[in-house]
């Protein structure tokens, strides 16, 4: 299959509507018909405010989070069409990509 390889950037902390914003990007995924979502836990990190972020024991609610998907095209379009249904506002990249199974069984 063709499509995208799109992974999300956020902080742990990073909340929307209650919820931390990566796990709503799973739970979005997941509702969409999504085969799979990878949630990341970095150590370190800085974003584009040029703040430092970790999961050193005086900052663990701050620590960098990644969200990395493998979507078809039309999966792509409604996962950020949904984004842009909520105004969430989160830094991403989108590489094109093949992808499948080695073997049918």
């Amino acid at each position: 299959m063709q499509g995208y390889f799109v992974t999300f950037f956020t902080q742990q902390s990073r909340e929307h509507n209650g919820q931390p914003v990566a796990s709503w990007i799973v739970e979005e995924a997941r509702r969409l018909g999504v085969r799979g979502a990878t949630l990341f836990s970095g150590s370190e990190g800085f974003g584009h405010d040029g703040r430092f972020h970790s999961d050193n024991f005086f900052d663990l609610e701050d620590a960098p989070v990644q969200v990395a998907l493998a979507l078809t095209q039309d999966e792509c379009d409604k996962l950020m069409a949904r984004f842009a249904e909520t105004g969430l506002r989160v830094f991403y990249t989108k590489s094109e990509i093949e992808f499948g199974f080695t073997s049918d069984s």
